[in-house]
C-alpha cells in the first residue's frame, strides 16, 4: 500500500512534466533571453520568493554564481531576503509587505531581472517586489503556479512561467526543472554546444 503511494507520486510528477514540456518551453526560452540580455549588458539577476519556494530562489542563484554543469564565470545573482541584517534592518522601516520591495528599491537598476517564485499561496510581499521591479524597469521573470495572481501584475515584457497545477509539491518540483532549463540555455547562449566528450 505505501509503496504503491510512493510510485504514485512519481508517476504523477512524471505526468506533469510531460505536460507541461510543451505548455513552458516557450516561456521558458523568453525568459532565458531576457536573462541573457540583462547578463550581457552587466546587469543582475535579483530574486525572491515566497515560504518553501525559497529554496528554489537559493538554488538558481547559486547555479548562476557558480555553475550548472560547465564551467563559466559567475554571473551576478542574489536572493533578497537572505541576509538576516539587511532583513532586521528593513523591517524595522517596513512593514512585512514592503519589505523584499524595499530590497528591489535599493538594489534594482533598469535592465536588471527580478526573478518571482511563488508555488502556493501569492503573498503580498511578492506582489509589492513585483510592483516595485516594474516601477524601477527591470523585467520580471515569474515561475508560478496555475491560476495566480501575480501573473496579472506583469507587463508585456515580463514572464509568466505557471506550471499547469495547483498543489506546491508538484509546482515546487517543476519549478526545480524550470531552473535546471533557464541554466542550461544560458550556458549555451553564453557559450554555445558543448563539445561531446
Amino acid at each position: 500500500m505505501l509503496e504503491q503511494r510512493i510510485q504514485q507520486q512519481f508517476f504523477d510528477v512524471a505526468d506533469l512534466e510531460y505536460q507541461s514540456a510543451e505548455t513552458l518551453s516557450r516561456p521558458i526560452a523568453d525568459a532565458a533571453q531576457s536573462l541573457l540580455g540583462c547578463i550581457t549588458a552587466g546587469g543582475k539577476v535579483l530574486l525572491a520568493a515566497d515560504g518553501a519556494s525559497t529554496a528554489i530562489a537559493q538554488a538558481m542563484a547559486a547555479l548562476l554564481v557558480g555553475r550548472f554543469e560547465r564551467e563559466r564565470p559567475g554571473l551576478a545573482a542574489i536572493v533578497l531576503g537572505g541576509d538576516a541584517a539587511v532583513a532586521a534592518a528593513v523591517l524595522a522601516d517596513a512593514t512585512p509587505a514592503t519589505w523584499l520591495a524595499k530590497q528591489v528599491q535599493a538594489l534594482g537598476a533598469p535592465g536588471d531581472v527580478f526573478v518571482a517564485v511563488a508555488a502556493g499561496a501569492d503573498g503580498a510581499a511578492l506582489r509589492e517586489a513585483i510592483a516595485a521591479a516594474r516601477a524601477k524597469e527591470l523585467t520580471v521573470v515569474a515561475l508560478l503556479r496555475r491560476g495566480s495572481a501575480l501573473a496579472a501584475q506583469l507587463g508585456e515584457t515580463d514572464v509568466a512561467i505557471a506550471v499547469p497545477h495547483e498543489r506546491a509539491a508538484r509546482v515546487h518540483e517543476v519549478h526545480l526543472l524550470v531552473v535546471h532549463c533557464l541554466c542550461d540555455a544560458l550556458d549555451l547562449l553564453l557559450m554555445g554546444e558543448q563539445d561531446p566528450a
